[in-house]
Parts: structure tokens; sequence; C-alpha cells
């Protein structure tokens, strides 16, 4: 049995701290270590107070505010563990989680990560999205971004995260699609079908920020592609301009959330201002969101009676 280390990077006290540490603590896999990073929280004392409740066993390091690349970076360059987690402070792992996603990694000798199904939940708990991941068949598929692969969700083995050099520093939002991007050209990503982790959507997580996060995947995405380009490498240049579309379909889909809320809340000033952004940025996705879905539908068997 590997050890697992679980590093959880923080600068605050949320809400959901608690549950999120206390659901690591519930798990059911005996060799597991907790580092729980402070990246410069403004009450130092009440992030302790929580981590000393909820993961007596766990270990707590204080830093200055860098960011979340660099605290990660930290707390792996801090543990010990053959098997690395990062996690949210406000996901959920269920029970079984590291203990099904440890056995899953280690028996497939070519494999430097393992993926699980993931829920999307709300801040009081309830189910928004049911899991709808899909097993990837290559790095292509990961390029494509086929299917939801976060650090919710995500197990890998430590010597392939160092192979790959961890986080990049620089990057203070999408970190985590740059590291898989990585590490998919570093072997196989394996697939636990079950449901083991909840990812949560509240008002305060990143995924609120969809501009910036919109505009750190484009930048990430073309980053690589240039790399590909370099190489020669001719698919994988052509799975990463399909990630660049599906990344302006997000922009779209991001816009018209919060444009929508907005608007209910009478600030049409702010919903046009996150229709035109999107314009903007991505003016052809409605068309190549509809073609998506015509294609789809003609690839789709149908189900009616002749």
């Amino acid at each position: 049995m590997p050890l697992v280390s679980v590093v959880v990077a923080t600068n605050r006290v949320s809400p959901f701290f608690a549950d999120a540490l206390g659901s690591l603590a519930a798990q059911t896999y005996p060799r597991v270590e907790i580092i729980v990073v402070d990246d410069g929280s403004p009450d130092p004392s009440a992030v302790e107070a929580i981590v000393t409740t909820t993961t007596p066993l766990g270990r707590l390091l204080h830093r200055a505010h860098t960011g979340v690349s660099a605290a990660r970076n930290a707390g792996a360059a801090e543990s010990s563990g053959e098997l690395l987690v990062f996690f949210d402070d406000d996901d959920v792992c269920h029970p079984e989680r590291l203990a099904r996603q440890a056995a899953h990694l280690m028996s497939e000798p070519n494999a430097v990560a393992c993926y699980c199904g993931m829920r999307t939940i709300d801040a009081a708990g309830r189910v928004l999205v049911e899991a709808d991941l899909t097993a990837v068949r290559d790095r292509l598929d990961i390029a494509r971004r086929r299917t939801g692969i976060l650090p919710c969700n995500l197990m890998m083995r430590r010597t392939a995260f160092d192979a790959v050099g961890g986080f990049d520093p620089t990057l203070r939002l999408a970190e985590d699609l740059d590291l898989v991007l990585n590490l998919s050209e570093r072997g196989d990503f394996v697939f636990v079908p079950d449901v083991l982790s909840d990812y949560r959507l509240h008002d305060a997580n990143t995924t609120s920020r969809h501009r910036e996060l919109t505009l750190s995947i484009d930048r990430i995405v073309r980053a690589h592609l240039a790399r590909a380009r370099d190489a020669g490498d001719t698919p994988l240049v052509a799975a990463h301009r399909g990630s660049l579309r599906a990344n302006g379909r997000y922009a779209w889909w991001g816009a018209m959330r919060h444009a929508r809320a907005e608007a209910q809340a009478r600030r049409f000033a702010s919903a046009a201002s996150d229709m035109l952004w999107a314009l903007r940025f991505a003016p052809l996705a409605p068309i190549d969101a509809i073609v998506r879905r015509l294609r789809e539908t003609r690839t789709t068997p149908s189900t009616a009676m002749p």
C-alpha cells in the first residue's frame, strides 16, 4: 500500500473548509498524510483551529501569499507519498475515493494518473449535475478536454509530477489544466467510473470568474498548441484546436449564465457587458455549438418506434 499525500492549499477559511478536511480524514485508505498549506490567509489561527479539529494528524504549513500553484508545489515538496492528490478547500471526497484510486493506479504500471467519477454540488450539498465523465482513450482525448479531470478527482504518481516540474507557479487560474496536459505526455490516465468525489460550485470559487478563467485556458492551450506545432505533432495540434473551440463555447456558457443572473438582479448594463465580451472573444462559438449539436444528433441512433 503506497502512501498517499493529499495537499490542500487555501488562503481563507471558507464555509466548506471543515467539511472538505473532514472528508479527507474519513477516508478508508489506511496510509494517508494530509498537508494543508496556508497561502497567506488573513487569519492563520482560524485555519490552524480547523485543521487541528478536523485532521489532528495533518500537517500545516504557513506561507506568505504566493498563489495556488506555488503553494501546491510547496506542499508536495514537504510530502512523502508515492501518490499525490491536490484537493481544494471546498470540495468533498467520498470515503472510498483514495482507496479505489490508489488500487486502480497501482494496478496499471504504464499509468501516470487516475481520475474518478465526480458530481457537481451546490453550497448546500445538493447535486446540481450528476457524474457524466468518460474514459479517455489517449493523450489526444485529454488535449481535446473530452471529460472533466480536475484536482477534485485526480490522483497522480509523484515521479510523473516531479518529471513535469509540478505546477507552473506563474499561473493563477487553470494551472491544473496545464499540469494535466503535461502529465498526459508522460503516460496513460486510467478511470474509475464510480462517483467518488464532489466538486462544489458556489459564488466564491474560481468558476464564477468566467472571464479570467476563459482567458487563462486560452493562453495555456495556445502555449501547448505552439509546442505541438514546433514538434510537428499534427494530431496533437488538431486536438488543441478542438480544445480552443470548446473554450469558446465555455465562454458563451459562462457569459450567458452570469448575464442571466445580472438581468434578474436588474443590472442590465453588466449583463450586456458579458454578452458583448463573449461576442468579442469567440464570435463564431454559437455557430460552432449548433453545428456540433447537429453532428451529435445525426450520429446518435434513433430509439423511436418505426
